[in-house]
This record gives C-alpha cells, sequence and structure tokens, in this order.
C-alpha cells in the first residue's frame, strides 16, 4: 500500500531549492544568505607572446592588485566546446546566393573543412569571469515586538529593506568600479554583467544539456499578470 502510494506520488519538490541563488535583479546575484554578487566577463592576454619586462610588469600589476584587495574574489574559468553553426549557416546562405560555380564550391569546401576541423580538433572556447562579492545584507531575526508591529505597518518594513538592499547595492557597485580599473591597469578588459546576461550565465550553467535548443526570452520582454 505504501509503496503504490509513493509511486503515484507527485514530486513537487524544484531543484531551485538546491541552488544558492535567491533572486537576479538590478545586475546583480542576491543570494539566499543574503549576499549579493556581481560578475565580470575579462578578456585574457597572451602571456607568453610578451617580453621579458612586459611578462615581469603584468605580474607586478597583478601582484599589487591582489595586495591592494580587503575582500575576497573568486575567478571562474568556464570552457565550452567551440560551437560555430551559426557561422556555417552564414556561409551556407552565401553559398546558395552566389551565382558563380567557382566561388559557390570555394565556399562549400571552406565549410566542410572548418567543420571538421573544429569535431576533429575538439576547438574549446574560454571565457574568463571575476565575481565580486558583498555581504552583510542579512537582516537579524526580529524581536516579538518588531513582528507584531509589522502587522501593522508592512509598508514602512517593505521600504526598510529596499533602503538596505540599495544601500548596499551602491556599496557593491564601487568594489566593482574597482576591479574594473586595477584589471584595466593590468591590461584586462572587463565588463559587468547586465541582468539578462546573468539569466543566461547561470541558465548555461546548470543546463548545459538543453541550453543551445531551448534559448531564454529576454527578461525585458516578459510580462507579469
Amino acid at each position: 500500500m505504501k509503496s503504490k502510494k509513493l509511486a503515484n506520488k507527485k514530486v513537487l519538490i524544484s531543484t531551485q531549492q538546491y541552488l544558492d541563488i535567491a533572486e537576479i535583479k538590478n545586475d546583480s546575484v542576491v543570494l539566499k544568505d543574503g549576499t549579493l554578487r556581481a560578475v565580470l566577463l575579462v578578456s585574457s592576454i597572451n602571456f607568453a607572446l610578451k617580453s621579458e619586462d612586459e611578462q615581469n610588469a603584468t605580474i607586478a600589476a597583478y601582484v599589487s592588485f591582489l595586495n591592494a584587495l580587503d575582500f575576497p574574489l573568486q575567478i571562474v574559468i568556464q570552457s565550452r566546446k567551440l560551437n560555430i553553426d551559426f557561422y556555417l549557416e552564414q556561409l551556407a546562405q552565401r553559398e546558395r546566393m552566389l551565382t558563380n560555380e567557382l566561388l559557390r564550391a570555394q565556399i562549400s569546401d571552406y565549410r566542410e573543412y572548418v567543420k571538421e576541423l573544429v569535431e576533429l580538433g575538439e576547438i574549446m572556447s574560454k571565457r574568463f569571469y571575476v565575481v565580486v562579492p558583498y555581504g552583510g545584507i542579512n537582516v537579524e531575526k526580529p524581536s516579538f515586538i518588531k513582528r507584531f508591529s509589522a502587522i501593522f505597518s508592512p509598508a514602512r518594513v517593505i521600504s526598510l529593506q529596499k533602503k538596505k538592499y540599495e544601500q548596499y547595492l551602491e556599496l557593491l557597485e564601487k568594489r566593482v568600479d574597482f576591479v574594473m580599473s586595477n584589471l584595466a591597469s593590468i591590461g584586462l578588459t572587463s565588463v559587468k554583467l547586465d541582468t539578462q546576461s546573468l539569466i543566461e550565465l547561470y541558465y548555461n550553467t546548470y543546463n548545459l544539456d538543453v541550453y543551445e535548443q531551448q534559448k531564454l526570452v529576454d527578461v525585458n520582454k516578459l510580462r507579469t499578470s
């Protein structure tokens, strides 16, 4: 009897409860512990091609950057198999538009060569991210008096929480500016991911198998009833 009930019982637990992310808004990630995260997409440099003096200068700038930090940073390197389907489709469209048979044959051969090169060589694309945190947004457990007063003035409580969130968001932004300026001194270009980019990043990370087939809708196009 019990086994039948368990077999017919629907699973109501969402996988979302196992993630640390509470919500993504205002170009930042809010974790369940109340801390904030901003994510920077950072360019790379070919260190091996630099001269010895340039390498030493880069190392010195990096060491200076680390010594100036008074908060932790997370550096994430994400490797993915290079996807050139869109590029190959563009070549195929150009091939269909051409009337010159010689050019069409050349584009066709080039398209097959690139496709085979990526498949056999297992060429990977790498992206570099720097995660900037800010903690301290945790709200202490309210006393009985505060909980009782919140029943009669919920709007006031919400406004206070919103004000505190905006304050910490501003402090996080200052950390982001500091990190971006120091990365620029090393010769690295960085850009802060907006809300849509953050959603796509985490969706791609946790749903790698279905990301290419099931694209996300732009968050700005979503409507709430």
